[in-house]
């Protein structure tokens, strides 16, 4: 008695199923409908193609922001944004280094680098850093994780030198000097725009 029943009900089912996905769908769709331009609003008969062609979304985009376009017609702009992406994929690998060493499970608190990371920081990093000598001291033994000695919550490297003794140094200083040393003509506004203290 309950299986005719249940076999009446399925298709009403589906159809009541079929309707609320509809109006989910309408629900969905219409606010990105009203966002469009006034020109498909006023003429929705029109295809797609008829009333967005190719040639008006250029323009359009276009007078949205000329500002844009004037100065990528600028060469001094072009010259910085060319100088900006060469500094970048230079320092991007030693960045990524970074980061990985510091908030990746690689390197415990109080542990020393391997080996192979360790002359990359030194070399890349360490060797730039504004006093350096004074950092290293007596001589470097290691380079090591732990926690800032002020800011517990961050986690910072640390020279560790020959007569046991240990102080932390900034990579981003140790950046900014890299940047300036090797790209002098766009350092400081390179410097200015990706991070956020600036100046020394």
């Amino acid at each position: 008695m309950a299986a005719p029943l249940l076999s009446r009900a399925i298709p009403l089912f589906r159809i009541r199923l079929q309707h609320s996905q509809q109006r989910l769908a309408v629900w969905l769709i219409e606010p990105l409908r009203k966002s469009w331009c006034s020109a498909a609003a006023e003429s929705s008969a029109k295809s797609e193609e008829d009333v967005f062609p190719a040639e008006k979304t250029t323009t359009v985009l276009t007078a949205r922001n000329p500002f844009k376009d004037e100065r990528w017609k600028a060469p001094d702009y072009r010259k910085w944004r060319h100088e900006e992406e060469e500094i970048l994929r230079d320092i991007e690998p030693i960045i990524s280094l970074i980061k990985d060493i510091l908030h990746s499970d690689r390197y415990m608190d109080g542990e020393c680098l391997t080996t192979e990371d360790q002359k990359a920081v030194v070399e890349k990093l360490l060797a730039y850093h504004p006093h350096s000598e004074d950092k290293i001291g007596c001589g470097l033994d290691s380079i090591m994780v732990d926690r800032h000695p002020q800011f517990r919550q961050s986690r910072c490297l640390f020279v560790v030198r020959t007569d046991g003794g240990w102080i932390d140094f900034s990579y981003q200083k140790c950046l900014r000097a890299y940047i300036r040393d090797k790209y002098p003509s766009h350092a400081e506004r390179f410097i200015r725009e990706h991070y956020n203290r600036g100046r020394d």
